[in-house]
């Protein structure tokens, strides 16, 4: 209740009943019958004040929209040093391909928004899901992509709940880590002329449920999508070997997409020098 409405309805009570009065606690005088009256009503009042306050609730204040990370730096790689990266098989090339040697890595052939939670796979802990093979550790940040392995289920509703779920599992085992969510990098136009469901509409689809996580999660996202495109808006064929994965060259351009697009605060001393042209 408004703090008007509290003091608005304790004076009334108050003068209902009489004031704050001095009675001896032997004192055998009731109240007079018209203050027992005033009180009844004004009791009433406070209980129509809070039934419409029930029917009509105050709105929340609208929360900031949530944009994509914008340009910055460029990092120096040691940026990366205390961050993490949670994916499947293209982060497992970014890994591999993009020259970055700092940075923690748990990722799995095939991993799902779902998969991470309870499949098994190889990591450096054993055998185990990936996050479990996380909890425990310490980040910076932690840089999420997932969804090409999920295009094929039935609809992003599924999708949008589970990554919801995932969001909320790395914030409760990393507490004082931003989780960073990127969008789904698309395909070539050799994978859309297949015309399976790993496409670029589906694809398309699944980024705007990221932003939409973004904004109801409050998380900083990337959209790594933007860079990845060309005019058609598939990914370039001379950035993959197979429509799906990236190459070296397509793991650069992801890297340095991320080093100018950096999500938490840059120390000045990391920030990069610009390269002279």
């Amino acid at each position: 209740m408004p703090a008007i409405l509290v003091l608005m309805v304790t004076a009334a009570l108050v003068a209902a009943s009489g004031g704050h009065r001095s009675v001896a606690a032997d004192s055998p005088a009731p109240a007079p019958a018209e203050h027992r009256i005033q009180l009844a009503e004004a009791t009433e009042a406070v209980r129509s004040v809070l039934a419409e306050e029930a029917r009509n609730p105050e709105p929340e204040a609208p929360r900031p929209p949530v944009v994509p990370v914008p340009e910055g730096g460029p990092v120096e790689d040691t940026y990366f040093e205390n961050i993490a990266f949670l994916g499947d098989s293209r982060t497992q090339g970014f890994q591999l391909y993009s020259g970055l040697k700092t940075g923690a890595y748990y990722t799995a052939v095939g991993a799902t928004v779902e998969s991470v939670f309870t499949k098994k796979v190889e990591t450096e802990g054993g055998k185990m899901p990936l996050l479990d093979a996380m909890a425990g550790k310490t980040y910076d940040m932690i840089y999420v992509m997932l969804g090409v392995n999920e295009l094929g289920w039935n609809g992003t509703e599924i999708y949008h709940n589970q990554y919801a779920k995932l969001i909320d599992r790395l914030r409760e085992d990393h507490p004082d880590s931003l989780v960073v969510l990127q969008t789904l990098i698309p395909v070539s136009a050799k994978q859309e002329a297949k015309k399976s469901y790993v496409n670029n509409t589906r694809i398309a689809a699944y980024n705007e449920v990221i932003r939409q996580l973004a904004e109801e999660k409050q998380c900083p996202y990337v959209d790594v999508a933007s860079a990845m495109t060309d005019e058609k808006g598939c990914l370039r064929s001379d950035w993959t070997s197979d429509g799906v994965h990236l190459n070296t060259k397509g793991c650069k351009a992801w890297l340095e997409y991320l080093r100018t697009h950096p999500a938490g605060e840059v120390p000045e001393a990391e920030a990069a020098a610009p390269a002279e042209n």
